[in-house]
């Protein structure tokens, strides 16, 4: 299990992946998973379709990869547009995959969902779900944290609060949101201790490799772009190989900074870019 690699004490380094949207990009998906995983992650993670709109695809993915790369797998698990039988089905989708880990995720509103179907959901947060799935399942649960706090919440004290009720549902570890600028991650690390949340949490880092990045997983994730890095973006953003290796080497000083402070669990966010990620492996695998 995944949590066995955090208590076995050690620095960990895992990539999230995401499955393909149709049958015919499943044979280049599986190319690129085995080009990452031959860079030796400690575990992946598969992200989900909007609503659970591509489940199956993320279970068949997530089996490939634990079942026939050897690589311990997450699978993502959002629940906004889900009713309870159909994460059970899900859950029956994931076992008969071999996979035991998931993270328990809210997910964004579907663009389908109405506002009566939204506030009358079976699932109101990620806490709801993830004590769902303790009660109902035998599933190891993590969950999602944000250094510059949820955009729905008031303020960072509330976020915590509701990440507190996240770990007493069942939450084992912690992965956070993407962020540019470490010291959010420091300041929000001293908070969540400080409010007795004391479990393992990965460092969500993200290489932006395109000036497209910007507007859109940047703006979606709700994460702030700090100066050093917008200036990077405007002077590289109409060269498309300059902007990827200064994207890069972003995402490896963010790295070796975190990891001179302490930080022991890091999770890479690829984009299935087995090139990039290879370059940031090696740079921060000293």
């Amino acid at each position: 299990m995944i949590q066995d690699l955090f208590q076995a004490g050690g620095q960990t380094l895992s990539f999230e992946v995401s499955p393909p949207k149709t049958e015919e990009e499943f044979e280049s998906a599986y190319a690129k998973l085995t080009q990452l995983a031959a860079l030796s992650p400690d575990f992946f993670s598969v992200t989900y379709g909007a609503g659970g709109s591509r489940s199956r695809n993320t279970a068949q993915i997530a089996s490939y990869i634990q079942n026939t790369l050897r690589v311990p797998t997450l699978a993502h698990m959002t629940c906004v547009g889900s009713k309870k039988d159909h994460i059970l089905q899900v859950v029956r989708e994931l076992k008969e995959a071999g996979i035991h880990d998931v993270l328990a995720l809210r997910g964004d509103r579907p663009a389908w969902m109405s506002e009566e179907q939204f506030l009358s959901r079976d699932f109101a947060h990620a806490s709801d779900l993830t004590r769902f799935l303790k009660e109902y399942t035998d599933l190891h649960i993590a969950g999602a944290c944000y250094p510059e706090k949820h955009y729905e919440a008031v303020d960072m004290e509330q976020d915590i609060a509701h990440l507190r009720e996240k770990v007493e549902a069942g939450a084992e570890f912690l992965i956070t949101q993407l962020f540019f600028d470490n010291d959010f991650f420091y300041r929000f690390l001293e908070k969540v201790r400080a409010a007795g949340i004391d479990r393992p949490i990965c460092a969500g880092i993200m290489p932006i490799t395109t000036a497209q990045q910007i507007g859109t997983t940047v703006h979606l994730s709700g994460s702030s772009v700090p100066k050093a890095f917008a200036d990077l973006v405007a002077v590289h953003a109409d060269n498309k190989e300059d902007m990827r290796r200064a994207g890069t080497e972003y995402a490896i000083r963010q790295i070796l900074d975190l990891k001179a402070h302490g930080v022991k669990h890091i999770h890479l966010y690829t984009m299935n870019r087995p090139r990039t990620t290879k370059e940031i492996v090696e740079a921060v695998r000293i």
